[in-house]
Formats: C-alpha cells, structure tokens, sequence
C-alpha cells in the first residue's frame, strides 16, 4: 500500500521533488534565526495584475492569482521547501494500486463563513475541473479523475483512470485548492486558508486579515497583507528600496547589486527547473531535419549565456527540462557545448549551408532576443545566416509561440516530471512545442507513471532525458534561478523552487520584527 505519510514513501513517493531542496542557496539572514512573532502588516508586489486577477482557484494562470490564492486557501497536500507533498486537509492519503485513491480528511477545519469541511466540499472542488464551462486551466490533469466520491463526512474516494503515483503533488497545486461545495460568488472568497479576505479589487489590489480560526496551531503570524502588482521590473525594484513594498518577486539579476548594496535589504535567490528554450518544429522544414537540430544545439554557448544574460544566477542545462538538482536528474548523459566544427558538419548534411532563416524571439521569452543574437554570431562563423525577427511581447504566446519553424519559449518550474513531460513533450500535448513525436517516449512516460518502485520510475525518466536530448527540436541553454528581494525585517522566507516567493506560499509562514 501506498501512504504518503509513511517516512518511507514520503521519500518514493514524490520522487520529483526528492532532494531538490539540498542543494538550494538560502537567504542570508532570513530563515528561522528568531522566533516567530503575531503581528504586523506587510505590501508585496508581484509580477503583474490585471481585471482579469480571480478568486477563483481553477482559473488561477498569473503569479498573482497563486499567491492569493494560497493565503485564502488550503489543498488536500501541500509541498514544503524540499517538495515532498505532505498532509494539508487531507489527513491520510494511501492507494494500494496507485489507481484508486483514499483520503481522510482532517477534523475540525472551518471555512471562512463557519461552516464545517466535509468530503462533500472535496468532491464538488474537485470534479468542478471537468467541467468545461468553468475553464479549469489544470482541465487536462483533471481528466484522469475518473471518480470523485464521498465515502463518508470525513472520506473521499478518488479514482483515475490510471495509475498516478503522483497524485499528492498533483493535489497541491494551486488550482486544486478546496472551496466550499456549491461556490458560485468569486467576488469573495470562503476558504479554510491562513487569511481571510477584506478587499479584492482586480488590477488593483488584495487585502487580507489574518484567519483567527485557522486549524494549523500557532499561523499565520501578519496581521495584514496587501498584495499588488507592478509589472515594471524597475518599478518593482524601486518599490522596495523605498520602502513601499517589503517584498517583491522576479528580480532582474542586473538589479541585484542595487539591492545587496542597502543594508536593509536582501535578496532570495532559489535554483529552479525554469527556463527559456530555443524551439525548431520537428513538423515543418528545414528545422524537422535532425542534423540542423543537431546543428543548432552546438551553436548555444551555455556559459556565455549564463555569465553574460543571467549574470551567474543559473545553472547549466543539456537540451532536456530536469536540471542537475533534481533526484530523477540523468547525470551520465554527455554535456553538450559550444563545437562549431560539429555544427558546420551537421549544417553541411543538412544540405543548409548559407541558408538565411527567421528566428523569432521576444522580451515575452526572457532572454531569448539575447540568446538568438549570439547564436546569430556563431552561426555566421558556420554559413547558417540568422536573421532575429525580435516581436512585441504583447500577444507573443498567442501569436508567434510554436507557430514559425523557429522560435523560443519559456517554461515555468512543475512539481514533478510526469507534469512536465505530459505538458510539453508527449506527443499529443498541447503545448508540444517543437511537435515531437516519439512513440517510445510515450510508452514509457505511462509506465514511469504508474510505477511505485523509485529506482525503476528514475530509470525510466532517465532514458526520456536521453531521447529529448538526442531527438527532441527544443535547446535549453540554462536553468534560470528565481530571485526576490526582501525587506530585512521580514523573517521566515525560504526557497521553494516551484516559483518565487516560497512557491508562491510566504504568506503563512513569514512574520514581521519591526
């Protein structure tokens, strides 16, 4: 049977997140150096805000949406710092079969309003994601849900319609946050979350007061929380060295010497699986030919990349999506590198020396009008003839992204690598960005899925690096780490590498001494 409270599945079972938590660089100064105090009131600036911000978990897609709704609600799991997904609501998760999963959950949690959580708010939150009208954004994950039933008050019976030893991490995420059952009013939020929801103005901002009756002893600490955005990276930056804001996200590493330069100030810096990568359709000509692949990932100067764009604050990455921290990492495979001999060769049997090709890139992508500038250097010195067709980033995804034969993406950090893969290299994903079709890496994301034992699932994982390495049309030059910068006096932050601001999680574990 599998219980993912048991110490020992906890270290199997969310084998995606095992260890990533070891090798993180933590914030000086602003772990659990003192003890954690009641009260206070804090501003922090995401990235953006819009009309279109939602108290409405499933329709969560901005770093804003997550980080409200996590201070508003809880899931059935939740993951740490070191991504193992452990009991929130849920109680007791165990699954014999990996197929047929049963949750008991925890006692005495209260919504918002007063009432009482029971299986029954669990069973409509979680089956209202296939529903197409509510626009799930995790509708796809959703579809493995092939029952969701009470079994009792306090029981839950969830069936897929496969194994998915994954399922608990799956359950964290935050569009799988539970509402209470019937929800239809998103003007206002009723959850079981550490805040409680005073004003919720889209575009503008969110103001929370702490929840006296929350079931976790002791949390939250603040008081208050006023939750904007400033899309300006500048601004942003600005924001908090004037002490407008006490904590911001996405820090640009040029502005990272501005920061560590205030003594009041400090910056978090956390290693992630994100990253800006170079895209050649594999269904349209010339960039379907595996030799102008081949071609292409020797003209990418990782070092270069990471020293010049990113100023250090990445790691290297070899043309597959699960860095070197994670414990699934293949680390036999060769590192790719810089070989314009090799590139010129693969450029000559692709039959497309002297050849001029379009290569899209935007701001929308970071980094990648950079990266596309120097492969145009190196390229030059091989007779390929870039020509950087650089685009607005307003509308990019919709517009340009996976629709010219060669062009760039960016991907955000995931849970675990069966997301990853289903997400953006099997072959019938929607976000395939190169359109990769490979039956072998198919099979074997399925087995890798249902396979309880860690060493088979890293053995599996371990041969799809090797076949999106080798075969794939995507290039991933780096890793990109994700920073934010603090106000001293905020205490408790810590790396979570599923996204900035501790995955997007602060709000119930920091706490002020002002």
């Amino acid at each position: 049977m599998t219980d993912i409270f048991s110490p020992l599945s906890r270290r199997g079972l969310i084998g995606a997140g095992l260890g990533v938590g070891a090798g993180l660089l933590l914030p000086d100064g602003a772990l659990a150096a003192s003890t954690p105090r009641r009260g206070g009131r804090i501003r922090v600036a995401s990235l953006s805000s819009s009309t279109a911000d939602t108290l409405d978990p499933a329709k969560g897609a901005l770093s804003t949406d997550y980080v409200r709704h996590y201070m508003l609600y809880n899931g059935l799991t939740e993951m740490g710092g070191d991504l193992i997904a452990r009991p929130a609501l849920a109680e007791r998760i165990v699954s014999n079969d990996q197929t047929t999963w049963h949750v008991r959950l925890r006692k005495g949690v209260t919504f918002h309003d007063g009432a009482t959580l029971t299986a029954q708010d669990v069973v409509w939150s979680l089956m209202r994601h296939k529903d197409p009208a509510v626009g799930s954004k995790l509708a796809t994950i959703a579809e493995q849900f092939a029952e969701v039933r009470a079994a009792g008050k306090q029981d839950v019976v969830i069936r897929l319609i496969g194994p998915n030893a994954d399922l608990p991490a799956i359950l964290a995420q935050s569009h799988f946050l539970i509402l209470r059952a019937g929800t239809k009013d998103f003007r206002t939020a009723n959850g079981t979350g550490p805040y409680r929801l005073a004003q919720f103005r889209p575009g503008v901002r969110t103001l929370v007061r702490r929840n006296p009756n929350y079931w976790k002893s002791g949390k939250a600490w603040l008081d208050e929380i006023e939750l904007i955005g400033i899309p300006d990276e500048v601004s942003r930056v600005n924001a908090l060295l004037s002490g407008d804001v006490h904590l911001v996200i996405a820090v640009n590493p040029r502005s990272t010497k501005r920061i560590m330069a205030s003594r009041g100030h400090g910056l978090l810096e956390t290693p992630s699986s994100l990253y800006t990568n170079l895209i050649m359709r594999q269904d349209q000509l010339p960039t379907g030919n595996p030799h102008f692949v081949a071609a292409m990932k020797y003209l990418i100067d990782r070092p270069l990349i990471k020293r010049a764009l990113y100023r250090g604050y990445a790691t290297i990455a070899n043309d597959q999506p699960i860095p070197p921290f994670h414990p699934y990492y293949r680390a036999d495979l060769p590192q790719t590198s810089l070989d314009l001999d090799k590139a010129r060769w693969h450029l000559q049997r692709a039959g497309l020396t002297g050849v001029r090709l379009p290569v899209y890139a935007s701001p929308a992508a970071d980094g990648s009008v950079d990266m596309a500038s120097i492969m145009q250097e190196y390229g030059s010195r091989v007779g390929l003839n870039l020509a950087v067709n650089r685009v607005p980033a307003d509308g990019y995804w919709s517009t340009h992204w996976m629709k010219h034969p060669l062009g760039f993406g960016n991907t955000n950090p995931r849970p675990t690598a069966d997301l990853l893969f289903s997400l953006f290299y099997k072959s019938d994903a929607a976000w395939n960005e190169s359109g990769w079709k490979n039956p072998r890496f198919d099979r074997l994301l399925l087995e890798a899925r249902g396979e309880a034992d860690q060493g088979r699932r890293k053995q599996l994982y371990g041969e799809m690096q090797g076949l999106v390495r080798a075969h794939c049309g995507v290039g991933i030059p780096v890793f990109i780490s994700l920073i934010d910068g603090y106000d001293r006096r905020l205490k408790g932050l810590r790396p979570v590498s599923l996204g900035g601001l501790m995955g997007y999680q602060f709000a119930e574990h920091v706490w002020w001494e002002g």
